[in-house]
């Protein structure tokens, strides 16, 4: 350890604060300098927003931008103070803001603070996780962290293991990789699967996935039992633990025992539902997840991290030595013999983020205990929620949930002919948009006359500290403006009425 601060680590007298360093001697200090400067920037902007998102839509937000004039480049700098105040100022009153109960469109959490101040260190230190003498500690945080993840997965195997992903996207594709590199060459999913799914299978040359049919927007055992008849061990299945449209979670008991029949290779994309296990109550929702052969976890969801937060979790650690690549100024046969760990095999990327460090501060601060309650709120406002609209009577639901994701449609929708129903169900959620009012969710599901595809819209809840309460006006909002619109089109078309 050095015994003082060296004179180019210190801040030189001079020097401007927009050329400090974020790290050694005196790094931290340098920091609670600016720190200020950006919070009190967030803190106006999300004051001028007022809401869960900007006024106007796009034409609105780049108005803005053009006349704030602040964001482009510059031939000279104005400051490190000005320049985060005021374009940390744009950045919050332009953002749709997940810690607002009314943002609710997507799988898009409101971060922890605690996790947002572990990611300032993480920033501030930048230990790149391609190497280890990059990271020393970080990469031993990662391996611990990813090791305890592994364990809540596969809480029987014999050695799992895990590695940090950038999100469900990623881990679908090394779910796949995995599959190919092990001889398995036919992807099989739901028709609920997650879009990344048929986008790896091309990415890896794979054919397009054979697609299951679904029921309640879940997989429908017999039918997989019948695409898999003729592809055995051929197949690599990838199931749901909660689909984005809905939340529902495929049958994976069922699907692991018929996966164990036909030989066929089982990935579990659960994304969304996965961090369950963390709750005693609800991880017999995603019972079978340990039979898996791989599974993609986000953080980023259930997890109350910033965006990037994914782990691929394998319940045999052999099954990650297809990621394996030598690069000799970076994992040199010599040095790892000599005990220097190998990180380069961790990851489809070289250079990386040390994002397990933010994760691990934040279970060490909850623990999987707090995690899980954080989890079982959410789930329960969902069933709050759900029971609002039932009771509502302008809205109609597509069913309870599953987890946090409550799925419904106006009323006024239905008393529309064809498609016109589901136009007006997509003007609703854009007129909520544009005014400022709400961001919620839609999705395509199979409701319509014989199956065919209707628009419902959806509210995806993953603010832990709101009650279903917080939700009634956005429910009342959403009746209006649809009622208000069927009224038009019932004034401009009397055959619509």
């Amino acid at each position: 350890m050095a015994d003082a601060p060296s004179a180019l680590a210190a801040s030189k007298p001079g020097v401007a604060s927009a050329e400090w360093l974020a790290g050694g001697f005196g790094g931290a200090d340098r920091l609670a300098q600016l720190l200020p400067a950006a919070l009190r920037g967030m803190a106006a902007g999300t004051a001028e927003r007022g809401g869960p998102v900007p006024v106007g839509g796009p034409a609105a937000v780049a108005a803005a931008l053009a006349r704030g004039q602040s964001s482009g480049l510059a031939r000279h700098g104005v400051g490190a103070e000005q320049a985060l105040e005021e374009l940390s100022a744009l950045l919050a009153a332009g953002s749709a803001d997940p810690a607002d109960p009314a943002c609710a469109a997507h799988l898009h959490c409101p971060p922890l603070a605690v996790s947002v101040a572990a990611d300032v260190v993480a920033s501030a230190l930048n230990p790149s996780m391609d190497s280890w003498d990059q990271a020393p500690v970080a990469s031993e945080i990662e391996r611990e962290f990813t090791t305890g993840l592994a364990r809540l997965c596969y809480p029987d195997a014999v050695r799992p293991d895990a590695v940090i992903t950038s999100g469900g996207t990623e881990s679908n594709l090394l779910g796949l990789l995995l599959a190919r590199e092990s001889g398995v060459m036919r992807p099989v999913c739901g028709a609920n699967s997650h879009h990344s799914v048929a986008r790896a299978a091309w990415l890896l040359g794979l054919p397009a996935p054979v697609v299951v049919p679904c029921a309640d927007d879940r997989m429908v055992s017999s039918g997989l039992a019948e695409a898999l008849a003729p592809l055995g061990a051929q197949a690599v299945v990838v199931a749901t633990a909660g689909t984005t449209n809905t939340g529902r979670i495929d049958p994976l008991p069922e699907i692991a025992e018929i996966c164990r029949r036909t030989g066929a290779r089982l990935h579990v994309d659960a994304a969304y539902g996965g961090l369950a296990l963390c709750s005693e109550s609800l991880r017999s929702r995603v019972a079978g997840l340990e039979l898996a052969d791989s599974v993609a976890l986000d953080l980023h969801k259930f997890g109350w991290q910033p965006v990037a937060a994914g782990v691929f979790a394998a319940r045999a650690e052999t099954d990650l030595q297809a990621l394996t690549v030598r690069a000799e100024y970076l994992n040199a046969d010599d040095d790892t013999e000599a005990g220097l760990p190998d990180l380069l095999g961790r990851s489809l990327r070289t250079s990386r983020r040390p994002d397990a460090f933010r994760m691990a501060v934040t279970l060490r601060a909850l623990g999987t205990s707090g995690i899980g309650a954080l989890v079982e709120r959410c789930c329960a406002n969902a069933s709050g929620v759900h029971a609002m609209v039932e009771d509502h009577p302008a809205l109609r639901s597509w069913g309870a949930p599953e987890l946090s994701t409550v799925v419904f449609r106006p009323v006024a929708a239905d008393e529309l002919p064809g498609l016109a129903g589901d136009d007006l169900v997509a003007q609703v959620r854009r007129t909520l948009l544009e005014d400022g009012t709400a961001v919620i969710g839609r999705g395509a599901l199979p409701t319509g006359p014989d199956g065919a595809s209707q628009l419902w819209l959806k509210l995806t809840l993953l603010h832990p500290h709101t009650k279903p309460a917080d939700y009634r006006t956005l429910l009342d909002a959403v009746a209006t403006v649809a009622v208000d619109l069927r009224m038009s089109v019932t004034r401009e078309s009397p055959v619509a009425s």
